[in-house]
């Protein structure tokens, strides 16, 4: 067995950057969750990295879909979180408060989730390409994750913050697991 030298290299800058930079800043400021993105998306890419050894366009289009990914992800636990993290001294919102302009950033970042989950069917990814199937199915679900997001909007109650959490689980897991059956069917 030996180890992928640029898996171990990506590996240990997420390890750092979560545990020196990311952690340390999340009484600090609520970009936290922006730093926290990037250790966040690192391990999506490192399958690619690890698999072909290459570092290129197609790492690179994992990492942005899983950095995006995160902001609506996280925010909607800072959301339904947002009594405790205070207490503890975290800023988890993207304006440390919790009001409808965290909601519209939530908005905003479901929806450039949803442009770059599907922009591998255009084959501006290199050898990272979806079918057009799999573009419609990745971008209804993201429609739910953007749903869930805009009755968040309307209502700002807890319930529907949850609805858009676990709806991001869904995509996420749902996306990825969409992604290699579509790698395979090439």
């Amino acid at each position: 067995y030996s180890i992928n030298p640029k898996s171990a290299l990506f590996g240990a800058i997420s390890i750092f950057l979560y545990t020196c930079v990311y952690t340390p800043l999340k009484s600090v400021t609520p970009l936290t969750v922006f730093v926290g993105a990037i250790p966040g998306a690192i391990p999506f890419m490192l399958g690619w990295v690890a698999a072909t050894n290459n570092f290129g366009i197609e790492a690179g289009f994992l990492f942005i879909i899983q950095f995006f990914w995160q902001f609506p992800h996280f925010w909607a636990i800072g959301w339904l979180q947002f009594e405790e993290y205070k207490k503890a001294g975290f800023n988890m919102l993207p304006m440390g408060t919790k009001d409808k302009g965290a909601i519209k950033q939530i908005i905003f970042y479901t929806v450039i989730m949803i442009l770059v989950s599907v922009a591998p069917v255009l084959k501006v990814s290199g050898a990272f390409y979806i079918y057009p199937i799999t573009a419609v199915i990745v971008a209804l679900l993201g429609v739910l994750m953007l749903y869930y997001g805009l009755k968040l909007y309307k209502s700002e109650e807890n319930v529907d913050a949850r609805k858009l959490m676990l709806s991001s689980v869904l995509y996420i897991t749902v996306v990825q697991i969409i992604y290699v059956v579509d790698k395979f069917l090439h």
